[in-house]
C-alpha cells in the first residue's frame, strides 16, 4: 500500500511574533542558522520514506504561493488549500478525501509543519513502527514523545501494558489528557505511563474516514462531497461551500478520545515543537554566556538572553533572561517566564485596529 504524509502548514504561530505574521507565519520561517525554513525541514526528512509526489500539503488558501516557492517538488494538486481556518479534524477530513480519490486507500503520515528532529534516522524507525501499526485493522497510530521533565505546556498520552499484535512497541492508549498543572506533570512523569502528544498520526485513509464517519458525521460527508469533486470543475465551489460549513475541532477532541483500536509509539529523537522563543536557544548553539546571538547585535554583560536583531543596531547591556526580537516595524521585549503571554499582543494589535502588524 502506499505511503503518503499530510503536513498540516495553516497555523499562524502567534507567540513568535513580531517575525511570525499572518503574511508568513512560522512554518515558512527559518529559525535555524542553515536558512532552511521549517516546513522545508519537515519534506526533506521524509524522504527516506515517502516519495514526494506521494507529501499533500493542507494550508491556508493565502500561503499557497509560500508553499509553492518553499517546496518547489511538491505537485501543485497536493497543496490542499483550505478556504478558512477550521483546525484539524476539518483539515485531516480533507485531506483524507482526497487521498482516498487519488489512490483508493494509502496510508497517512499526518504530521504538523513547524516542529524540529535532532535525531532523523530514529524519526525515521519509529514512523516505519507506526505504519505497521497502522496498516492493521482500522488501527489509529500516534508518535508519543517520552517526556524528560514535567512539562506544562502539553497534552499527553496515558498508555496502558497491552501492545499490539504487529508491534511491540506500540501501546494501547487509555486516554488522552489535557496540559496539567506542575505537580500533576511530576506525577506523570514519575508514572512512566505518560508521553507528550506531539500531534503525529499514522493511519490508513480508510481508518480514519471510518473513525470520522461514527464520530463527526457531518464532516465526514461534507468531506466525501470535496472529495468526489476532486479532479472537477466544480472542485473550488464545492470546497468553499463544505469546508466554511464545518465545526472548528481538533482531531484529539472529535476523535482520539474517543475511538478505540489507538495505539501509541513512544518516540526519543530529539523532537521539539518549537511552540515559543524559548525554543530558538534549544534549538541553536549558544555561547559562553548561555546568549544566542543573531544579527546586528551588540551583547555586554548580558546573560541567558535570546537577541534577534535586524538592521539597526541592538545594545543589549547587563541584562538576563529576556528575548529582544527586532523587525523593520516592531520590536519585542519578553522575559523568559511570559513567552506564552507573546500571542496576547496579537490580540490586542486587532482590537486596536492595527492589522497591518499582525
Amino acid at each position: 500500500m502506499k505511503t503518503t504524509a499530510v503536513i498540516m502548514a495553516g497555523g499562524r504561530g502567534e507567540r513568535f511574533w513580531p517575525k511570525s505574521r499572518n503574511s508568513r507565519p512560522k512554518q515558512f520561517l527559518s529559525l535555524t542558522k542553515d536558512g532552511e525554513t521549517m516546513i522545508q525541514k519537515t519534506v526533506k526528512r521524509l524522504l527516506p520514506l515517502v516519495d514526494m509526489e506521494d507529501i499533500f500539503v493542507v494550508t491556508n488558501s493565502a500561503y499557497t504561493g509560500l508553499v509553492c516557492d518553499q517546496l518547489p517538488g511538491i505537485p501543485k494538486e497536493n497543496i490542499l488549500a483550505e478556504p478558512c481556518a477550521r483546525n484539524t479534524a476539518p483539515c485531516i477530513a480533507f485531506a483524507s478525501a482526497i487521498i482516498q480519490k487519488k489512490y483508493g486507500d494509502a496510508v497517512m503520515l499526518v504530521l504538523p509543519s513547524d516542529h524540529l528532529i535532532g535525531y532523523e534516522d530514529l524519526y525515521i524507525n519509529t514512523l516505519k513502527k507506526a505504519i505497521s501499526v497502522g496498516l492493521e485493522g482500522e488501527n489509529l497510530a500516534t508518535i508519543g514523545i517520552t517526556p524528560d521533565y514535567p512539562e506544562t505546556g502539553y497534552g499527553y498520552i496515558n498508555f496502558g501494558s497491552e501492545t499490539s499484535a504487529v508491534e511491540s512497541d506500540a501501546y494501547k492508549v487509555e486516554r488522552f489528557v489535557e496540559k496539567p498543572d506542575l505537580e500533576t506533570a511530576k506525577e506523570y512523569l514519575a508514572s512512566g505511563k505518560y508521553l507528550w502528544n506531539s500531534g503525529m498520526f499514522v493511519w490508513k485513509a480508510s481508518s480514519i474516514l471510518a473513525n470520522l464517519e461514527r464520530f463527526m458525521p457531518d464532516i465526514y460527508e461534507g468531506a466525501l462531497k470535496i472529495g468526489a469533486s476532486y479532479g472537477t470543475e466544480s472542485f473550488n465551489e464545492t470546497l468553499v461551500k463544505e469546508f466554511t460549513a464545518f465545526r472548528s475541532e481538533s482531531v484529539d477532541f472529535g476523535i482520539m478520545e474517543k475511538a478505540d483500536n489507538i495505539y501509541t509509539i513512544p518516540g526519543s529523537f530529539g523532537w521539539d515543537d518549537v511552540g515559543n522563543w524559548l525554543a530558538v536557544e534549544r534549538i541553536n548553539e549558544t555561547d559562553s554566556d548561555n546568549n544566542y546571538i543573531e544579527g546586528n547585535v551588540i551583547s555586554i554583560g548580558t546573560q541567558r538572553a535570546t537577541v534577534c536583531g535586524g538592521k539597526r543596531l541592538v545594545a543589549v547591556v547587563g541584562v538576563e533572561d529576556i528575548i529582544i526580537v527586532d523587525t523593520d516595524d516592531a520590536v519585542l521585549i519578553c522575559s523568559k517566564n511570559n513567552t506564552q503571554d507573546v500571542k496576547k499582543v496579537i490580540a490586542q494589535l486587532n482590537q486596536q485596529g492595527c492589522t497591518d502588524l499582525v
